[in-house]
């Protein structure tokens, strides 16, 4: 990932200082996305290994988060 976002910088730089051809164009949107999905991917593994607690210590988890876990632990 960090190769990505390496080669992500090395193209906006560039764009700000000479331009980009098309093909580079091209290469830096399709290594946006997959650093999008990376990152995407990274923050939804996150979430659903996470428990959310209230002041007080009680579990107020969503239950939306709730039944995704649960399909996970099911797989």
């Amino acid at each position: 990932m960090l190769a990505i976002l390496e080669r992500i910088n090395q193209l906006a730089k560039k764009a700000n200082e000479v331009g980009l051809t098309e093909i580079e164009k091209t290469e830096q949107t399709d290594l946006r996305k997959e650093y999008l999905q990376i990152f995407r991917g990274s923050v939804k593994s996150i979430l659903l290994n996470a428990t959310i607690y209230d002041p007080n210590g009680d579990d107020v988890t969503p239950e939306k988060l709730r039944k995704e876990q649960a399909q996970l632990i099911k797989q």
